[in-house]
This record gives C-alpha cells, structure tokens and sequence, in this order.
C-alpha cells in the first residue's frame, strides 16, 4: 500500500525547478554579514574602517573576506583613494545597486509579514 500512494504522489507531485541565478542571489544575501554590508554601501562609499565601525560584531578578517567575494560577483568595486597611502574606498557596482534596490522590497514584505517581536539591535537594517 505504501509502494502505490508513493507511487500517486510522485505522479500528482510535479517537480519544482529553481533558477540557479536565482539561487545564487539568495546565497549572496544569505551569507551572514552581507546584507548589511550592501546596506551600509547604499547609503555611500566608506573605507574599511568606516565599514567596520558601522557594523558591530564584524571582525576585520571577516568583513575583508566578505568584501572580495562581493568584489568577485562584482557587487562593489574598491578604489584606490591615496595610492601613497594605500587607502581603500569600497561602492556598490550598478550591479550592487539593484541588489540593494531589491533587499528593500524584502524589508518592506519583512515589516509587513514577519509579525514576531524582533529585538532591535544597534545594527538591524532598517
């Protein structure tokens, strides 16, 4: 019996496809400390420092792995700000500019949908 109702739901089950670009974002904007790198870097370009300060618990070896993956999917672009000094400033790519145009549709859907009581913290992306 339970050979044929497997049987029933595989046939009436149909099979669910998902994009992998559209995989790939999530795993982007999954990856803990990402979105609120971009969110930071919508509101303008920051050094490293600036980064680092604006988001608390983010260790430096973290935020700089974090921010050469981002380079690699060509998120944001680093500049070089004073060669002789050798400052960085980071900024959202065109590329990275609709993501984050994008991530304030899932705040929006967030605030509407998500009806449990969230702690806010210094850090929260709102």
């Amino acid at each position: 019996m339970k050979d044929l109702f497997e049987f029933e739901l595989a046939q009436v089950k149909p099979s669910v496809v998902i994009c992998p670009k559209y995989e790939q974002t999530f795993r982007i904007l999954g990856k803990r400390w990402n979105a609120m790198i971009i969110e930071v870097l919508r509101q303008g370009e920051c050094r490293f420092s600036q980064l680092s300060r604006a988001i608390e618990g983010l260790s430096d070896r973290v935020l700089t792995e974090r921010l050469r993956e981002m380079e690699q999917e060509d998120l944001i672009e680093k500049n070089t700000e004073c060669p002789e000094h050798v400052k960085f400033t980071y900024r959202l790519t065109q590329k990275g500019l609709e993501l984050a145009q994008a991530t304030q549709s899932l705040k929006e859907w967030a605030q509407k949908w998500i009806t449990e009581d969230c702690q806010e913290e210094k850090n929260s992306i709102e």
